[in-house]
C-alpha cells in the first residue's frame, strides 16, 4: 500500500480508533493532572494544523502542531497505531510536521512528552530529529512526569 499524509478535520469519524488508542496510551501510565493531550474538538481550531497518515485508505497515524505565539508552535497528538509501529511512520509524520510548520512560518517547534519509560522511543525520535530538552514553555510548569523539548527550524 502507499502512504499519504493530508490535512484533515480532527473530528472526522474515521479517526475514532486513533483517538481512542492515543487517549488510552496517555492514561495508561500518567496521572490525570500530568496529561496534556488535546481531544478532537480542541484540535479543531484555527491555530492547529492536524494531519492524518493513511496506508491506502486506512488511517494509521496522526499528528498536529498548534501555534502558541508568533513563530512558535507545539507538536500535539503524535500517535501511530501500535500494530503499525516499527515501520518508520513516526519519523515520517514528524518530518511532515516539521516541513509544514516551517512552511507556515514557524521558527521554533516545541513539545511536551512523558518522562516515563513508555515514552523513551518518542524522546529518542525527537532527539534524532534535532530536538533538545528545554524548560517548560507556554502554560506548562515543571512536572516530574514531563519532558519539554524544542527545535529551531532552519
Amino acid at each position: 500500500m502507499s502512504l499519504t499524509v493530508s490535512r484533515i478535520n480532527p473530528q472526522s469519524a474515521e479517526l475514532a480508533l486513533l483517538f481512542e488508542r492515543h487517549t488510552a496510551d496517555m492514561h495508561a501510565d500518567t496521572p490525570p493532572e500530568s496529561i496534556h493531550m488535546m481531544d478532537a474538538s480542541e484540535l479543531d481550531v484555527p491555530e492547529v494544523a492536524f494531519f492524518v497518515m493513511r496506508d491506502g485508505a486506512r488511517p494509521v497515524a496522526m499528528g498536529a502542531f498548534k501555534v502558541i505565539e508568533a513563530g512558535h508552535a507545539e507538536i500535539k497528538s503524535m500517535h501511530v497505531l501500535i500494530e503499525e509501529r516499527g515501520r518508520g511512520l513516526s519519523r515520517l509524520m514528524l518530518d511532515h510536521l516539521l516541513a509544514e510548520a516551517k512552511a507556515a512560518g514557524v521558527a521554533r517547534l516545541s513539545l511536551e512528552t512523558g518522562s516515563q519509560a513508555m515514552f523513551l522511543p518518542a524522546r529518542r525520535l525527537y532527539e534524532k530529529a534535532g530536538f533538545t530538552e528545554c524548560p517548560p514553555f507556554a502554560d506548562y510548569r515543571l512536572d516530574p512526569m514531563s519532558v519539554y523539548m524544542t527545535k529551531v527550524l532552519a
